[in-house]
Order: structure tokens, then sequence, then C-alpha cells
């Protein structure tokens, strides 16, 4: 095959994994803090002996869009939203996690929980505790108290290199290079960031992603008939 076809194929390659990204946007436009994704195309330049340089395309770099999601009001005591920069931490089974998803529950234990059970953590990495049958009201930087006393604060945490954040479990990312404290966090009771995905946005860039796909494959079906043709001249 000729450096055409690898260079089409390796398009072709890409706008495959592209269309995978997009349709995970717009299956979670209404996932609760849902960061949308957007892939990257980076160009490989390459020395060849005796000739022009080797230029080939990749898709290899999926980048996550921090945008704020709308603030919906829910006046649900457990549910959290943050304002601005910031993540809550979530310890799981396989590490602390981050997330801007804020629909807790109090577990049977007293703990404040994710919707799939695993602890929020406060400022010093402890699970938070929220007393049962007792009103909790949070401040701005996320202090939590009952009764009018203080009784935690939860942690808002931003990561070291954004760019390296890592999504795992849709709403949940691994930050491989550490995190660090928020200075003045600004956390709402009673609202959830809605996903910040813009669905009419993804809609119409699938489908410029499958039109530039069937360019694609027009090119290498019209190229393998050119290539026959060619041989079956020859072959005469």
């Amino acid at each position: 095959m000729e450096n055409a076809g690898y260079t089409t194929l390796a398009r072709l390659s890409g706008l495959m994994r592209e269309m995978t990204v997009i349709a995970n946007n717009i299956a979670n436009a209404n996932t609760t803090g849902f960061r949308q994704e957007d892939l990257i195309f980076s160009e490989y330049i390459a020395p060849v002996d005796d000739g022009p340089s080797l230029s080939m395309a990749e898709a290899n770099l999926q980048w996550i869009n921090y945008a704020q999601g709308t603030l919906e009001q829910t006046g649900g005591p457990l549910d959290f939203a943050i304002e601005g920069d910031g993540y809550f931490v979530i310890q799981t089974p396989n590490g602390d996690r981050l997330t801007r998803a804020g629909s807790f529950a109090s577990s049977n234990a007293g703990d404040l929980v994710t919707n799939d059970g695993y602890p929020v953590l406060d400022s010093g990495g402890a699970p938070v505790f929220v007393p049962p049958d007792v009103d909790v009201s949070v401040g701005a930087d996320g202090t939590l108290s009952a009764n009018g006393q203080a009784i935690g604060q939860i942690g808002i945490v931003r990561p070291l290199d954004p760019l390296a954040l890592v999504r795992e479990g849709g709403v949940m990312f691994r930050a491989d290079a550490g995190t660090e404290p928020v200075e003045d966090p600004r956390v709402l009771q009673g609202f959830l960031e809605a996903s910040n995905v813009d669905p009419i946005g993804q809609v119409a860039r699938m489908v410029e992603v499958q039109r530039a796909y069937e360019l694609g494959q027009s090119f290498l079906d019209k190229e393998d008939e050119r290539i026959r043709t060619s041989l079956q001249t020859l072959l005469k």
C-alpha cells in the first residue's frame, strides 16, 4: 500500500475514535457532573532515507472540557455543587478519585457517600461524618454545620496537572500528578452541576465526522480500483 493509503487509514482510525468519544458525550448529556471530552489529532513526521519525510496523523489525546456546567437547584440537603475551580475527593477501592458530581447521601454509619457508596473525604483526607436525623448546612468553603456547630469541612482540591487527569467511571477522575487544596472554594448546598456537554454541537460534529469518514472510505475504494486496473493492464 502506498503512503496515501496508509495516511487515509490513519485518518479513518482517528475518526472512528472521535465518533466513539462524541457518542459517549451525547449519552452523558444529562449526567450530573459529566465533563465533555474532545479528541486532539497530532502529526508525526519521520525522515525517510533518500526521499522526502513521511507525515502521519494520529488521534492520540482525549482532552477534557473544564467549562462550568449549569448549576441546577434541587433543594436536597446533601446535594452540593462547586462553583468555579475544584473537585470533591472520593475514596474508592482503587484510591482517591476526583469528581464534580455532588449528589451525596448518608450511609448507615453516618458517612457522606456517593450513589455508589464511596465515602466523600474532608480537607484532612478522612470520611465526612453526617449526624443522622440532624439538619446539616454547608458554608461556601465547604464547612459542614449541625445545630450551629461545625462538624467538618468537605475537601475541595484541584489537580496539579489538569491535562493529566484520567477519566474513570464516567464522572470520576484519577490525578496521578497529585492535587492541592483550593484556597477559596465556593460550595452551594441544594444544587447540582449539570453536564457541560453541548448536545447540538456534538450532533453537528458527529455529522461532520461521518461525512469525513465516508470521504476517506471513498478514496480508498477508488485507490483500490486504480491499483487493480493497473495490475490487470500490466498482466495482459
